[in-house]
């Protein structure tokens, strides 16, 4: 499959990690879509989504992003995103996603930032 999308997942000090891996377009938009709807329904609404391994992102990809993050922050969670390479970095800039997402350099500093009081975030 030229275009594999994977999404790991894991724990890190109580919070969700997905770490997105491969190419993230219409086609696999729906695997990313699954994995944080099942965060939310189990009720983990502190979700850093680490875009190391994300080799492309297409406005599907984009728009699972923005689908969901008005619906956490309302129940008092939040998306962090971390990690992002500098191609995918140039297209969330264009997008304005730092207006709208924290945008850290490492899961640690993402960590970080939901251990902040909410004013600061």
């Amino acid at each position: 499959m030229a275009n594999a999308f994977v999404v790991h997942r894991s724990q890190q000090d109580g919070l969700i990690v997905l770490a997105l891996d491969g190419f993230l377009d219409a086609h696999t938009a729906p695997l990313f879509e699954k994995a944080i709807q099942q965060e939310i329904e189990a009720g983990h609404l502190r979700i850093i989504a680490d875009c190391d391994k994300l080799t492309y992102i297409s406005s599907a990809g984009l728009g699972v992003f923005m689908s969901f993050i008005e619906e956490v922050r309302e129940q008092g969670g939040d998306i962090k995103i971390c990690r992002v390479p500098p191609k995918v970095r140039q297209v969330f800039d264009i997008l304005g996603f730092p207006e709208l997402f924290d945008i850290l350099e490492d899961i640690p500093g993402a960590v970080q930032k939901f251990s902040q009081p909410q004013s600061q975030r």
